[in-house]
């Protein structure tokens, strides 16, 4: 099993044919992943050639779910455009929607994320996310292919590095699905809606969530875990070190006065029976301890 994508994923990539959205259609067909087609206004008709897969171009998110059946998009148009290109997949109704793109305007991302939620058709992971990967099934994003396995764990991570850091660490036990739900103060899917999902997915045996400093989305989710969750969860908070008032990595990540850091996260976690390490390599080693290996 996985949450929200699998092997009957289709793909198409909103940007395939700027360089960075052909150079990732590239790595996600390599990794066995069904990319159908791809978006670009004003240059429907073409196919384009990625080594040897002839993919046909759209100008419009409907014309292609028409034409091919794609049920995901994977969002890589430049920040000025994303608005627009989200916008168009949510009014085609595209069940998924993983927006990749960074830099974009955080009211951008608010109105997208209001009209797809007014709509009630699409979900959106993002923005300034990685992505999100089953082994051996799909691989919609940015996430390497080759770091890891099909597993009992499933992955839930603020920090695109940090999610390929921890699927690393335990590769030679496997990962359900890795979802990195990106750092932006807007996002669509939070923590709780993939700690929602592992739950009850019956193949995710035990589960990781990666946190970091700002805004209170961990100590929301500690409470669903305390609530809801009765697998076991491991995590790690990034920012342990991080100054006040100083913005990190991401623009989410900034502590202000005692709101947000990094000891307040890790404390609601570990109330509500989350182990949570002060290193990514500590929390990979409680979850080898639950699982036994």
């Amino acid at each position: 099993m996985a949450i929200f994508i699998n092997s009957a994923s289709k793909i198409i990539v909103q940007g395939m044919t700027g360089s960075e959205g052909t150079k990732h259609t590239r790595r996600m067909l390599a990794s066995g992943t069904a990319v159908v087609g791809g978006v670009t206004p004003g240059k429907g008709g073409q196919i384009v050639d990625i080594d040897g897969h002839q993919l046909p171009v759209f100008n419009t998110v409907a014309e292609a779910m028409a034409a091919t059946g794609a049920n995901t998009s994977v969002v890589f148009v430049p920040p000025k455009f994303a608005k627009a290109a989200v916008i168009d997949a949510v009014d085609a109704a595209m069940p998924l929607v993983v927006v990749i793109t960074e830099g974009i305007p955080i009211h951008d991302s608010a109105f997208f994320y209001t009209y797809a939620k007014d709509k009630g058709s699409t979900q959106i992971i993002g923005p300034n996310c990685p992505g999100l990967i089953s082994p051996g099934k799909s691989n919609v994003g940015i996430i390497p292919a080759n770091i890891t396995q099909a597993g009992p764990i499933g992955l839930v991570s603020k920090s695109g590095t940090l999610t390929y850091q921890m699927m690393y660490e335990l590769r030679d036990i496997g990962f359900s699905t890795a979802v990195g739900i990106g750092g932006d103060p807007v996002i669509g899917t939070t923590h709780i809606d993939c700690l929602r999902a592992f739950q009850d997915d019956p193949e995710t045996t035990a589960i990781v969530m990666i946190g970091e400093i700002g805004g209170d989305a961990e100590e929301r989710a500690a409470a669903f875990i305390a609530e809801y969750v009765t697998k076991p969860v491991v995590g790690y908070v990034a920012g342990f070190t991080a100054p006040e008032g100083k913005t990190m990595g991401h623009a989410g990540a900034i502590v202000s006065g005692s709101s947000g850091t990094a000891v307040a996260k890790k404390d609601a976690l570990e109330a509500a029976g989350v182990k949570v390490g002060q290193t990514p390599s500590e929390t990979a080693r409680f979850m080898r301890a639950i699982l036994g290996r």
